[in-house]
């Protein structure tokens, strides 16, 4: 008889240095930093077949950006061609596109791999990874750029199972569907619907619109860029660093309503509920689309088109709940059923929850979940204890109701750096954040979030954890004030270890800040 064959070896794991997961704002800026200062020894791992992270796949009709495109670019890599003040997904694409081709990342740059398991080994101290192909890796250091916005949110509606038309959510358009003529339910009014609702209004033959709360919206301040315009940015840069300096100036003051002086959304309000008496005649549908709560509480929405085509004859705007989806029909809580053709979600994503189950694994193959029973929190949105070497870019409490998130990338990108600075002048192998000094940068940080718009606005947001109630996803104040947090590496926040060779010693020396090597 024949020996039976052996199973063939695991193919050695590919290393790297450093591991950066995802190639939206946070993953590029990251690899663009590190070959900038010379460190050439990481890979970019990409899920989809093309850079850009949400850029990429959100490309629904109308899909675009709500800060100004100035801001809302790399600070390092300014572009004085914007064609808008707002710039629509396809600019933001090729954007990030040009940045990427710029500074050659391609050989560094890993498309069409999704990394499914992060697991932690405290013997080697690196991370395993591996993807969703099999493939297996390792990496000292692991920076996520995967982003908070990333997983798409489908409610549980009652029988959307028995559905037999077409449906999808908005972050997976199916451009194949011809919407002409047909019957739409458009379930969500968000800020992904608010831009396409009033594309796809001119096509379909009827649009419902399915609102649970409406969404308070100001007038977007968007205009065409001129080629004058375009032309003096790029003779004269300082003339547009002086145009970003003012557009960050004129957001960042929002935060004094939001976070400070919440009595001053009042006066927003005003300005809000005028937009809706201006745009919109009809007594009912005013009242549907204006909302109950406090302005800010949840994301402040900007349109020039959503309340014109809500008015149009063929749009009707829903406020009773779903009780049940049939075959080809929505029924609503009065018992009114509604034919269907397509269903289109746009329920926006799930910030408070961003990672499931059984992906990250920490020391003693922890689950970074199990150490989030009340949601995500970090060490200045940064790091966790538990989860040596793993960087979290726009991670918890790092988002923004105000201003430019490439600002607090970039601010996150630069102690990041500091950090890997340190360990490679000290020659460390491995930092961990320090439970207590975690513990209470968060009890401080949830302190300072008690009174704002956000927690006290009277309403219930994406902001919120679903199930302790706790603002994981926004900071509380000043952007320039996460910047001076971030300026600097800061050492006595952190365990260290410095790996030493076996004959010496088992495992790694475990050093305290204070015993750091200089």
């Amino acid at each position: 008889m024949n020996a039976p064959a052996s199973a063939s070896p695991r193919p050695p794991a590919r290393h790297c240095k450093i591991a950066i997961i995802g190639s939206g704002f946070s993953g590029l800026g990251m690899a663009i930093r590190l070959k900038q200062k010379g460190e050439n020894d990481f890979l970019m791992f990409e899920k989809e077949p093309g850079i850009g992270g949400t850029w990429r796949v959100n490309n629904y009709p109308g899909c675009g950006c709500d800060v100004q495109s100035h801001l809302y670019s790399f600070s390092f890599e300014p572009n004085p061609n914007w064609t808008r003040m707002f710039a629509k997904q396809g600019e933001i694409k090729s954007y990030l596109e040009g940045c990427w081709a710029k500074y050659r990342l391609q050989d560094k740059t890993l498309l069409d791999t999704e990394i499914t398991r992060l697991a932690w080994n405290d013997q080697d101290e690196l991370w395993q990874i591996e993807d969703a192909a099999g493939n297996h890796y390792s990496a000292q250091f692991v920076v996520s750029g995967m982003g908070a916005l990333s997983t798409p949110s489908i409610p549980a509606l009652n029988g959307l199972e028995n559905f037999q038309g077409t449906s999808f959510h908005s972050q997976q358009w199916n451009h194949d569907y011809d919407l002409a003529g047909k019957r739409v339910a458009v379930i969500g009014t968000g800020a992904s619907s608010i831009q396409f609702v009033p594309q796809i209004q001119r096509q379909v033959g009827q649009l419902d619109l399915y609102q649970r709360t409406a969404p308070w919206i100001m007038p977007k301040p968007d205009r065409a860029i001129s080629d004058g315009e375009r032309s003096r940015f790029e003779r004269f840069p300082i003339l547009q660093k002086l145009w970003r300096g003012a557009i960050y100036a004129v957001l960042e003051s929002r935060v004094i309503g939001f976070a400070l002086t919440p009595r001053v959304m009042k006066l927003a309000q005003w300005v809000a509920t005028g937009y809706i008496k201006r745009k919109i005649k009809d007594p009912v549908l005013r009242a549907k689309v204006t909302p109950d709560y406090t302005m800010g509480c949840k994301r402040v929405l900007i349109s020039n088109d959503y309340y014109p085509a809500l008015t149009q004859p063929n749009v009707d705007v829903i406020t009773d709940g779903i009780r049940e989806i049939r075959a080809g029909s929505i029924v609503t809580a009065d018992g009114q059923e509604r034919d269907v053709d397509a269903i289109i979600f746009g329920t926006g994503f799930t910030p408070s929850d961003p990672l499931p189950r059984g992906v990250v694994f920490g020391r003693g193959r922890v689950d970074l979940l199990d150490t989030w029973p009340q949601g995500p929190e970090a060490y200045k949105g940064t790091m966790t204890a538990g989860f040596p070497n793993l960087f979290f870019l726009m991670g918890p409490n790092t988002g923004l109701g105000h201003n430019s998130m490439v600002y607090m990338i970039e601010s996150q990108i630069h102690y990041v750096l500091g950090a890997l600075d340190l360990l490679g002048e000290r020659r460390l192998r491995s930092l961990e954040v320090k439970r207590d000094v975690q513990d209470r940068f968060n009890g401080k940080l949830q302190g300072s979030l008690g009174n704002t718009v956000w927690n006290a606005g009277g309403c219930k947001s994406w902001y919120l954890h679903p199930v302790s109630g706790r603002n994981c996803t926004v900071w509380p104040g000043f952007t320039w004030r996460f910047r001076l947090l971030t300026r600097n590496f800061d050492p006595a926040a952190y365990h260290f270890s410095r790996s030493v060779p076996s004959h010496a010693a088992q495992g790694a020396l475990q050093l305290t800040a204070q015993e750091v090597p200089a």
